[in-house]
């Protein structure tokens, strides 16, 4: 579980993701444009922070590349984008399209009639994620529909799905739909979808092969070499020059191994269409063969008879999977199980539209609750800077009041040897009746003030140092309290999972002032409150983990006498409750303990503090925030927070 966010870092084409190094921190900076001493700052104060835009990209880091120009997003390559044409030439051939929206300027779906259901098909030209697939998730369209979208409609409703294809191994793909013309009689367009990162595009197609309408116009001040604007004939991106993974002869793919040389799988993604950088290396590994040997000291024939059969066999290979991080979270789907990734986390899918929807569904949800958390990020960062300076400010105050005895001690000194002194001495040397031995000290004059305009001045700094000390350490009382408070959401964001979840942290932050109201003349509907992770232990016992404040003083003040409460010790944290009375396993007591000291503050250390007590020893005193507690007759056990250990916990619900 990554530490609590602290601020945003952006490139010139999307959000880099921030690891957990020094190394990593500066290169986010420099890449991003963002001072190397803000990476700093925050590092010192919180060196396993990460920024809160990049928590739903820190999955995605094998999609992502830093370079000199900003960051690169792999796209969807060609050895996944055939099997999803293979699909989608079995499921939507005869299929009637029955709707066209269009909810994104750059995303299409087109919902088709076909074997007796409504199928979703997805088309997306978006530079991040540009795709194909069918998808079980419906979005709406804006209430005024673009033109491309109400073109569309025109020529593409009611008419039947012909075939589907993929063009010569490549990131093209092509959908034959037949309707009917003005004049009633069948005309057969295709619609073109080009996956080429930044450059993809979804075009409409005339039979004739010249454009009707894309939805990105590319002219002239765009692309000298190919232009995709409505009138022109159509043309096909230029061609790389690469081997068609269909028809490639072995005679071919060795002499262009051959000729391309270097690294094996750099040969292999230079040689043949479509070939992502993974689908190389995969290829390297499935063939036998180190992708980072040289083609120079491998037997290049082998290499190519054994390359041409996997291209053969590939399209029988399944099922489909989505690798995922320790937490869980989608890194990259993949058409069939990965060689070259052993220790890779999986989920399977029967089909590719199914791993591709489930990928980008989780990826679209994390994005949109990052990029909504952002400005709490944000704002909570500010607040906890600003109570880190007020506290500093006040022990600097505390510190000044400290003299406080010596201010009184001056003037009463002063005082009692009046009559020895005289007006314009610079400095007092008088006996210091306050010590054993009484001998001299020097107190510093004003030699515009008379000896008792000099001790009524010490006995004024007095009484102005013990009034600074008791605001002093007032205003520290509070901005401490504020600190913890803040820390408390700080953490509780890291731990929001989803949108409801979120709104309530907003709700709390509006309350108490640091995060202004949302003007909004719509009244926002009642929702219900977020729910709370419930975990199954080893001993068959249901616990539950509050995710934020709110969550954690519902489960707590909700729970019976005598079940089990567990929290890490002076330091922000979820609340644990084990679901049961009386005498809870020892297993059971552990593993709650783990989940407390994970869902912590504590979640990067060693030995973390956990006390266990029951219900009905815990008291919400009145005025506190919500979460906060007092308890006793606890029993305190210390824990070391494992990520493996929390995955051996059954996981009911999150």
């Amino acid at each position: 579980m990554p530490a609590l966010p602290l601020f945003a870092s952006r490139a010139k084409d999307g959000i880099i993701p921030i690891g957990q190094t020094r190394r990593a921190w500066l290169s986010c900076a420099r890449a991003a444009s963002v001072t190397v001493a803000v990476c700093e700052r925050a590092l010192a104060r919180r060196p396993f922070s990460r920024c809160i835009l990049c928590i739903g990209l820190a999955g995605h880091a094998k999609d992502i590349s830093l370079a000199k120009g900003g960051i690169s997003f792999m796209p969807m390559d060609g050895v996944m984008l055939g099997f999803v044409a293979r699909q989608l030439d079995t499921v939507l051939r005869d299929g009637r399209v029955d709707r066209v929206i269009q909810p994104e300027k750059d995303e299409i779906h087109l919902v088709i009639r076909a074997q007796g259901g409504n199928h979703r098909l997805v088309l997306s030209a978006a530079a991040s994620a540009a795709r194909v697939h069918l998808s079980e998730h419906a979005k709406t369209g804006p209430m005024e529909p673009p033109m491309f979208c109400m073109l569309l409609r025109k020529y593409l409703c009611g008419g039947r799905v012909l075939a589907v294809r993929r063009i010569a191994g490549d990131r093209i793909l092509e959908i034959d739909i037949s309707n009917l013309s003005e004049l009633g009689d069948p005309v057969t367009r295709t619609m073109v979808v080009e996956i080429m990162g930044r450059h993809s595009n979804i075009i409409l197609r005339a039979a004739d092969g010249r454009i009707v309408d894309a939805v990105r116009h590319v002219g002239q001040d765009i692309s000298r070499v190919r232009q995709v604007l409505p009138g022109l004939t159509y043309a096909y991106p230029p061609a790389q020059g690469k081997l068609n993974p269909e028809t490639a002869t072995a005679e071919e793919i060795a002499l262009r191994l051959a000729q391309e040389g270097g690294k094996l799988e750099k040969a292999i993604g230079a040689c043949v269409a479509g070939f992502s950088p993974q689908a190389a290396r995969e290829a390297a590994a499935r063939i036998g063969m180190n992708g980072s040997s040289l083609v120079s000291e491998i037997d290049v024939q082998a290499a190519a008879d054994a390359l041409h059969s996997y291209l053969r066999e590939m399209l029988s290979l399944s099922p489909c999977v989505v690798t995922l991080d320790d937490a869980g979270t989608p890194t990259d789907v993949f058409p069939f199980p990965q060689m070259h990734l052993p220790t890779a986390q999986t989920a399977q899918y029967a089909d590719p539209s199914a791993a591709l929807d489930a990928y980008f569904f989780e990826r679209d949800r994390r994005d949109r609750l990052n990029q909504r958390s952002a400005s709490l990020a944000h704002a909570l960062k500010n607040h906890i800077e600003r109570c880190e300076k007020k506290i500093a400010i006040q022990n600097e105050a505390l510190e000044g009041a400290a003299r406080m005895e010596e201010y009184r001690q001056n003037g009463e000194l002063l005082q009692a040897n009046l009559y020895r002194l005289q007006k314009g001495e610079p400095v007092a040397v008088v006996e210091n009746y306050y010590s054993e031995n009484c001998e001299p000290v020097s107190i510093p004059m004003d030699v515009s003030l008379s000896p008792a305009q000099n001790a009524q001045r010490y006995f004024k700094l007095y009484q102005k140092a013990r009034g600074a000390r008791t605001l002093a350490a007032e205003q520290k009382e509070k901005a401490e309290q504020e600190l913890e408070y803040l820390e408390q959401m700080e953490d509780d964001l890291r731990k929001c999972t989803d949108a409801r979840g979120l709104s309530e942290l907003r709700e709390m932050l509006v309350a108490s002032g640091h995060v202004r109201q949302p003007s909004s003349r719509v009244k926002p509907r009642k929702e219900a409150p977020s729910q709370p992770m419930k975990f199954r232990s080893c001993d068959g016992i249901e616990m539950e983990v509050g995710k934020n404040a709110l969550q954690n003083e519902r489960l707590t003040m909700g729970a019976r006498g005598n079940e089990t409460w567990l929290h890490a010790q002076k330091m922000p944290g979820s609340h644990v409750l084990i679901h049961t009375e009386g005498d809870v396993p020892e297993s059971t007591l552990m593993q709650a303990a783990m989940l407390a000291a994970y869902y912590s503050k504590g979640v990067r250390s060693a030995q973390v503090p956990i006390d266990a007590t029951l219900r009905r020893y815990i008291k919400k005193p009145g005025g506190t925030p919500a979460g906060f507690v007092t308890y006793t007759h606890q029993r305190t056990l210390y824990i070391t927070p494992s990520e493996a250990e929390i995955k051996k916990i059954e996981l009911l619900r999150e």
